[in-house]
């Protein structure tokens, strides 16, 4: 994997699907503990290359084993900059652009609160996480406002796409009921 470009305070790394990205700010630590800059607007479009403005910010709090997902809007599409604050999940993008070369292909990362990795999703991917964790606290900044009326849950384990979630053979995620009763890939509307 080759890095998109390194800024002085963040770096930038694009994953399988170039357009989902890791950023990794810049950490700056000593014997009394650390500091960084979780966002700056600036050195976000710098690094990036992405004019985006964030209007929502979420704060999520869940137990191990935990499956939320996997979510979007068909509107007020929301592009997502994503963060472990506590603990550890492993987080999952799908394509559901129809003209990307990336359609349909999914990328999972796992966040860890003590590596500051972030991941930026853009419009038009179905996004979900799971814990991984005994509990674990979500931050995500939105481009768009949370708009029920459209949202959309494409399912998480629906055999076309072939999420690989890190479950043991013993393991079964805890879904609310409508995530567990999330669209099959067939049935689920895409983005033209």
């Amino acid at each position: 994997m080759t890095y998109l470009k390194t800024h002085s305070k963040i770096l930038i790394t694009p994953t399988a699907i170039p357009d989902v990205l890791v950023i990794e700010p810049k950490v700056f630590g000593d014997e009394r503990g650390w500091f960084t800059e979780s966002f700056n607007a600036q050195d976000f479009s710098d690094a990036t290359n992405l004019n985006v403005t964030f209007v929502q910010d979420n704060h999520s709090f869940s137990r191990q084993s935990t499956l939320r997902g996997m979510h979007y809007q068909l509107e007020k599409t929301q592009g997502k900059l994503v963060r472990v604050v506590s603990g550890a999940v492993y987080d999952v993008a799908v394509d559901l652009r129809k003209n990307s070369s990336s359609f349909g292909k999914w990328v999972g990362v796992e966040l860890i609160a003590e590596n500051h990795k972030q991941l930026w999703i853009p419009a038009g991917f179905a996004h979900g996480f799971m814990v991984l964790s005994p509990t674990a606290e979500f931050l995500y900044k939105t481009t768009d406002y949370y708009h029920p009326q459209s949202e959309v849950c494409l399912a998480w384990n629906d055999p076309v796409v072939g999420i690989q979630w890190p479950l043991g053979t013993d393991t079964q995620p805890t879904l609310n009921a409508k995530d567990a009763a999330g669209l099959s890939w067939g049935k689920a509307p895409k983005f033209e």
